[in-house]
């Protein structure tokens, strides 16, 4: 099996529940949840409450985290859901969405290093963006570039990546 997985996807297509399907088989998971909830963000609440409630109870979640500290301790097995929220909290701490491109680079460096290093079961959940429209907006386009980049980096550290179109799994590496 596989030690480090990269799952990416479009939004909606499947691929935090393909994420957590290749883990059923773990008796314990550490939930990785990156997203940073805002209470005024009903609808967002309304996804992140659907993620919780499809998660076994056995399963240890860890919220609003830093992963690359978190990775720093190993577990049997561990997902990481999802790079899009994890690096907007890291643009939002920098105050980034002016700044030039590269400002999260520090992060992102952490970020690869530790899961390089990361020796158990390890899935992580990213968006796959830039597949069509640009971005209207500058901080559109930051971000596209910001993830587009970390995922080619993160693809690179993984064992296995696979990309989710309408719930369907294909593997890319």
């Amino acid at each position: 099996m596989s030690t480090r997985i990269l799952v990416l996807g479009g939004a909606r297509s499947g691929k935090s529940a393909y994420a957590e399907a290749l883990l059923t088989d773990a008796p314990a998971v550490r939930y990785l949840a990156t997203a940073v909830l805002d209470l005024a963000d009903l609808d967002f609440g309304d996804r992140i409450a659907v993620h919780r409630a499809r998660r076994p109870a056995h399963w240890t979640t860890v919220e609003n985290i830093e992963p690359a500290t978190v990775l720093a301790t190993e577990t049997p097995a561990t997902l990481l859901d999802d790079i899009g929220t994890w690096i907007t909290a890291r643009l939002d701490a920098r105050g980034a969405w002016d700044a030039p491109r590269g400002t999260v680079a520090p992060d992102c460096d952490e970020l690869v290093a530790a899961v390089a290093a990361y020796r158990q079961r390890l899935v992580i959940v990213s968006p796959e963006v830039g597949m069509g429209v640009i971005p209207a907006t500058r901080s559109g386009r930051l971000f596209r570039d910001e993830i587009g980049t970390l995922n080619q980096r993160l693809a690179r550290a993984c064992d296995e990546a696979y990309l989710i179109v309408a719930g369907l799994p294909i593997r890319l590496k």
